[in-house]
């Protein structure tokens, strides 16, 4: 049974040595980001199995926080106050990652790249330029749509087919070149072709002479992936067989290297 006042709750200890309330107002966080960032009290209740006094109660710790805020319709988003950690989570993750993108560059000879999902878009959180003149360059921070590159395809291709069929709705699917993939059912192919082979593939669909060779990273604490780019001239069908397994290495190395700076 939940505490029956505030100052019980957080002094309760979890199972797992922490603060309950603490824990209870992440996972709340949590699922407003898995909501698409604006939810309901009775939404949350259900996900969470929670009692609705308990969420109102967490819920209003964390707007006068700044962590959330309530909209004129009574539900509660995200807010913004999220933005400032969340720049400088992704500055830090993208700090930890540049030696294993190196270790990529040094192996591939192509740029390496780090990539989140972050809402319904990619963004870039670290790279490591080619050494070659003729390379790709993709800034840190920006911002593209899932469907049209290879780091989007690795990061969704778990994700269920009807939240990503919301997702491609919400965004739409423009088309980058004409090798971009336009339509639901022709990406959801492409994630059954990850799901099979254990890599993505951007071939000429974000730039025309640009291919991307793409991994999830396992068990990141937040969907993350990294890619090798380069002309297709280079980034070959016999390239990619020496590529990927680097690739697939350096990913499962950077997994465990966010699992050491996350001690349980």
């Amino acid at each position: 049974m939940p505490p029956s006042s505030a100052s019980s709750t957080d002094s309760t200890k979890s199972a797992t040595g922490g603060v309950q309330s603490l824990e209870r107002a992440f996972d709340l966080l949590e699922r407003m980001a898995d909501a698409g960032g604006e939810v309901g009290l009775s939404e949350l209740s259900a996900s969470s199995g929670l009692p609705l006094p308990t969420i109102h109660r967490l819920m209003r710790t964390l707007v006068v926080c700044g962590y959330v805020r309530q909209q004129a319709n009574r539900r509660y988003a995200l807010g913004p106050r999220l933005i400032r950690l969340g720049e400088s989570a992704s500055r830090l993750l993208g700090t930890w990652a540049r030696p294993y993108l190196a270790r990529l560059v040094e192996a591939t000879g192509e740029t390496a790249n780090m990539a989140l999902l972050d809402g319904d878009e990619i963004v870039y959180v670290a790279q490591v330029p080619s050494k070659h003149s003729m390379r790709m360059f993709t800034e840190v921070g920006r911002r593209v749509l899932p469907h049209s590159t290879g780091v989007g395809k690795a990061l969704l291709a778990n994700t269920p087919d009807h939240e990503v069929r919301a997702l491609l709705a919400r965004t739409g699917m423009p088309a980058a070149t004409d090798k971009t993939i336009t339509t639901p059912e022709g990406f959801l192919a492409a994630l059954e072709d990850v799901r099979r082979l254990g890599y993505a593939i951007d071939d000429n669909e974000q730039e025309i002479g640009v291919r991307c060779l793409a991994v999830s990273v396992p068990n990141s604490p937040t969907a993350a992936a990294i890619s090798i780019s380069g002309p297709a001239g280079r980034v070959t069908e016999s390239a990619t067989e020496k590529i990927v397994p680097v690739l697939q290495q350096v990913a499962g190395e950077l997994s465990e290297a966010l699992a050491s700076q996350n001690p349980a």
